[in-house]
């Protein structure tokens, strides 16, 4: 339980009625509308679907083999790219991405051609006998991996590809980094996550151990030392503070903290409710966290943002999530005070208006107060400084907070690689942290490879 909010009450719904307010966000199609969406399809020659999908899936084709009834060529074709196909089909902004740069998506078609949905379908519908894909030989190499997050999953699933044993290094007692641990509860709904990491696992040659943090019970200079090469999936494990006083009062938490303790809840009737909130933010974390906050019964949500509209982190899409259930977008707004009851406890926070003046924000002199039992912060997440703390590990360059990388994912440490949300290198999206894993594996394997020819 989150002790912050111990003060709070527990939502008024039993468990099993509030379990129905998360249920699936995108219901699956079935298999007629799958044929029919197939169908819109133009198979494009030079598809810019593809050049948009950072995972590089070729979609024409699979939705080709899903036209042909063909769903495990289909689901192959996927997983062969993105080995998270699953999730990425559930939790992938695809309005910004494969989806806006569709053909059909112009005012004449109305429509861009459902990819996401069409990708879920034939992931979920392929049944597969055995896991697609078989181990090389055995290499006799060893890769750590250090986070069983998407990035950390996809190196590793590749690397076992390519004959080579792999340990993951997890600090939590379950793998699946943000899959499992930060999306919002009715985007991946049935214990997806884990279902997915079983399938991963099926090739074989792949070992998690839980418990094991770097910068505290492991070191980056052990790692180097006992393995042929390493991957560091980090993630952004710190939130970002607003530096204002009160900031560790009953009722002020991170965001990625709540939505951590809703996931994992096997009852959620047991977790504290705030009937008003604020949540401070504007990216889909911001988003996740207000709406589910609403499905729980808040009756009063608002998700405040410095900026306007148009510079939000989350899409259009996102944005409509947030306004169907009710939850307030308020802009132009920044926190400058913590509002306090008698017992030290949130009661509420001082915003000042902001306004652009030359391209810089500023504040107008005009404040307001918004009332709230609790305040969210989903102001961006931070690098763990103390990750990083061992000899070898400060030698690392760093691009600001994150670790900088060229483009085969490799650091300045040779044999040790990195990706996902760590890295300077992309955009910090379930999807691309799956394809600097598949990157970074490749990009090892070569060298190994080429470690044993010029032995």
């Amino acid at each position: 339980m989150i002790k912050t909010l111990n003060h709070l009450p527990h939502p008024h719904e039993d468990g099993a009625t509030l379990a129905g307010h998360f249920s699936d966000l995108a219901p699956p199609l079935n298999d007629r509308q799958a044929h029919l969406e197939a169908s819109r399809c133009l198979y494009c020659y030079d598809a810019p679907c593809v050049n948009a999908c950072p995972s590089e899936i070729d979609i024409p084709s699979f939705i080709r083999h899903i036209h042909t009834d063909n769903v495990q060529g289909a689901a192959q074709k996927i997983l062969s790219a993105n080995i998270l196909g699953g999730s990425c089909a559930r939790v992938c902004p695809t309005e910004i991405l494969c989806q806006q740069a569709c053909v059909r998506n112009n005012a004449h078609e109305c429509a861009p051609v459902l990819i996401g949905l069409l990708q879920r379908y034939a992931v979920d519908n392929a049944h597969f006998s055995q896991h697609p894909f078989q181990r090389e030989a055995a290499s006799g190499k060893r890769i750590a991996v250090v986070g069983a997050g998407p990035a950390g999953l996809a190196c590793a699933h590749r690397c076992a590809m390519h004959g080579h044993d792999v340990v993951i290094f997890e600090a939590r007692e379950k793998a699946g980094g943000l899959n499992e641990y930060g999306i919002a509860k009715y985007k991946l709904v049935d214990d997806f996550a884990q279902k997915e990491l079983d399938f991963l696992l099926q090739i074989g040659g792949i070992e998690i151990r839980h418990g094991h943090k770097l910068g505290d019970n492991l070191s980056l200079t052990e790692l180097h030392q006992q393995f042929d090469a390493v991957f560091l999936g980090l993630g952004l494990a710190a939130s970002k503070q607003l530096g204002l006083p009160h900031e560790d009062a009953p009722g002020l938490l991170a965001a990625t903290d709540y939505i951590r303790e809703l996931r994992q809840a096997d009852n959620l009737a047991q977790l504290p409710l705030a009937d008003r909130c604020i949540v401070l933010g504007a990216g889909n974390t911001a988003i996740d966290m207000a709406v589910q906050m609403a499905r729980l019964g808040a009756h009063d949500v608002n998700l405040v943002y410095r900026r306007g509209i148009e510079d939000m982190g989350a899409t259009r899409h996102e944005q409509d999530i947030a306004k169907a259930n009710q939850v307030r977008l308020l802009t132009w707004a920044a926190p400058e005070e913590v509002l306090l009851n008698a017992e030290g406890q949130v009661r509420g926070m001082r915003f000042a208006r902001t306004r652009l003046v030359e391209g810089r924000l500023q504040t107008t002199g005009e404040t307001f107060e918004l009332a709230a039992d609790a305040i969210f912060k989903a102001i961006g997440q931070a690098f763990d400084g103390a990750a990083l703390s061992d000899p070898l590990a400060r030698e690392l360059k760093r691009a600001g907070e994150r670790i900088e990388v060229d483009e085969q994912l490799r650091t300045s440490i040779p044999g040790v690689y990195a990706g996902g949300d760590c890295v300077s290198l992309g955009q910090d999206l379930t999807v691309q942290a799956v394809q600097h894993g598949k990157r970074a594996a490749e990009a090892m394997h070569a060298q190994l490879m080429l470690n044993v020819e010029a032995a």
